[in-house]
């Protein structure tokens, strides 16, 4: 089925490049990443971080006090770039508070708050006032914040599919759209470093010492980053537009890839098929390319086989780190501004590509060919999602 196509009217997106799009783009052409040496939690791990260093010092309203976090801290940072809040208020009086859908994605939620919370238990015996909002110990108190926040009250959905989470709100805001259930949508992602998440993944043996370097052929892990992003998602409208779509769910493993690509194959081809475009038509793809040994390999080998050798393709994780459940929103951004630019970014850290991972992978920033990209996640659990953009609403 073709997908609706929908008018990216707004974008906003914060991360350890910057806050609001312009800091991003300027980071892409000047070619400087955003990660450090890990400086986070008492006991930190040997390892680079793509950390938001405002957030320790930013707040909320007063009246979303009860809802305070790390997390919605950073999704009140990232509302307020790129004159996000003013567009939304516009579309607002355009819809109506109840036809907007908010629907944003996370893996972490506020988990942060919850290890807090823990902590003050063992060292006082008593959960701090401060954290007894039971939502804030749940996923959905992203969404919950994001809809008060911008005066919301229409449908409002949180995802939590791992690293796929907030590029399948794209997905979910179409057919939300296209079923009359909204007539617009607030679709996001906000993920923000913790314990829980550091370490779980460093158990996992999948942290890298060293700054990530995606497709490398000496490449040996992962670095963690925390991101927040929204777009304002509307049938009509000047663009770019989100074509399309391709998700899959190849239930494999827990925490490893199919071995031969299956859900990666799929959703690259339902993405391409569901926005009428074809494989030649595409002239990047913002890749998943997580600088794990597997998962590059295998996610280039998806590529290779769909796309000619014309494409170009690469992984910006160099320049923020992996931001999980953020990391398809971030992405879609990264990809969108490759759009507006008309460059593709390249690779950072990258220095020797591993020739397993075929031509489409490019260590350096090039002209855009062609008006249309992809975006790539896949989640731990086989959950993945493309998404299709493009500067013309259709091909």
């Amino acid at each position: 089925m073709r997908a609706l196509p929908l008018a990216v009217s707004a974008v906003t997106v914060t991360s350890a490049l910057g806050a609001g799009v312009a800091a991003h783009a300027a980071a892409l052409r000047e070619r400087r990443g955003g990660l450090r040496r890990n400086d986070f939690t008492a006991t930190p791990l040997e390892t680079w971080i793509g950390r938001i260093a405002e957030l320790e010092s930013a707040s909320v309203p007063d009246s979303l006090a009860r809802l305070d976090c790390r997390n919605n801290r950073l999704a009140w940072m990232a509302l307020r770039q790129d004159g996000f809040l003013d567009a939304v208020a516009a579309a607002r009086a355009r819809h109506g508070s109840g036809r907007i859908a908010v629907l944003v994605g996370t893996s972490t939620a506020s988990i942060g708050a919850t290890e807090e919370a823990y902590r003050a238990i063992a060292a006082t015996g008593a959960v701090p006032p401060s954290l007894r909002e039971p939502v804030l110990h749940v996923a959905h108190s992203l969404g919950r914040f994001v809809q008060d926040a911008l005066q919301l009250d229409g449908v409002c959905t949180t995802v939590a599919t791992a690293c796929s989470s907030s590029a399948k709100v794209f997905a979910q805001a179409e057919r939300y759209i296209r079923a009359g259930c909204a007539d617009a949508a607030i679709v996001g992602g906000v993920d923000t470093l913790c314990g829980s998440v550091l370490f779980g993944f460093n158990s996992l043996e999948l942290v890298s010492p060293e700054p990530c370097r995606p497709f490398d052929v000496a490449r040996n892990g992962i670095s963690i980053g925390e991101a927040g992003g929204f777009a304002l998602l509307e049938r009509d409208g000047r663009g770019p537009w989100m074509l399309g779509y391709g998700e899959s769910s190849d239930a494999h493993h827990m925490s490893s890839p199919h071995p031969e690509g299956l859900g990666a194959r799929l959703a690259l081809r339902d993405a391409l098929a569901s926005s009428g475009l074809e494989a030649i038509d595409i002239g990047y793809i913002n890749l998943h390319g997580t600088a794990s040994t597997r998962n590059d390999e295998v996610e280039a080998a998806a590529v290779s086989e769909i796309f000619p050798a014309s494409l170009h393709a690469g992984s910006t994780k160099g320049w923020t780190g992996h931001a999980l459940g953020a990391a398809g929103f971030l992405e879609a951004a990264i990809s969108l501004e490759a759009l507006r630019s008309g460059r593709t970014p390249g690779m950072l850290n990258t220095t020797s590509l591993d020739a397993a991972c075929g031509p489409q992978i490019r260590l350096d920033p090039a002209p855009l060919p062609r008006p249309f990209v992809l975006s790539s996640s896949f989640g731990f659990g086989g959950s993945n999602c493309v998404l299709a953009f493009g500067s013309e609403r259709r091909p």
